[in-house]
């Protein structure tokens, strides 16, 4: 199996604070440790993720499952509570109810409300290896 495979990677806006939060918030939720961080636009973005597919995408969360797949807003968010221990995964269960249109709808709400311009970097601290460039 390759570096890369069975690996969930979480992608962020690296200079937003916010999104910077949420990512070290799902590293200290991941039990697991299977979840890889690295910034929209890094080097691991660009080695993973095909230039015709970045066209498009929001400058928030994107999570790359191990399948390949590439999880937008909600959907992200749904796949990452999966992978947070008991709590998360029931969080996850409970909002996969709720109809995508309105769980996306509530994702952009808070992106559009999230302070941007904010370099602040999500390994601060002690240095985290899952944390990628």
């Amino acid at each position: 199996m390759g570096a890369d495979q069975g690996l969930t990677r979480l992608f962020y806006d690296g200079g937003c604070g916010f999104c910077n939060g949420a990512a070290r918030f799902v590293a200290r939720q991941d039990p697991s440790g299977e979840i890889r961080f690295a910034p929209l636009g890094g080097v691991t973005f660009d080695r993973l993720i095909p230039l015709a597919k970045r066209s498009g995408l929001p400058d928030s969360l994107l999570v790359l499952t191990p399948e390949g797949e590439l999880l937008l807003r909600s959907r992200a968010v749904i796949h990452l509570l999966g992978r947070m221990g008991p709590w998360g995964r029931l969080a996850g269960a409970l909002l996969a109810w709720i109809p995508t249109r309105l769980c996306d709808a509530a994702y952009d709400w808070v992106a559009r409300l999230r302070p941007t311009g904010q370099t602040c970097t999500a390994a601060s601290g002690p240095r985290d290896e899952r944390f990628e460039s």
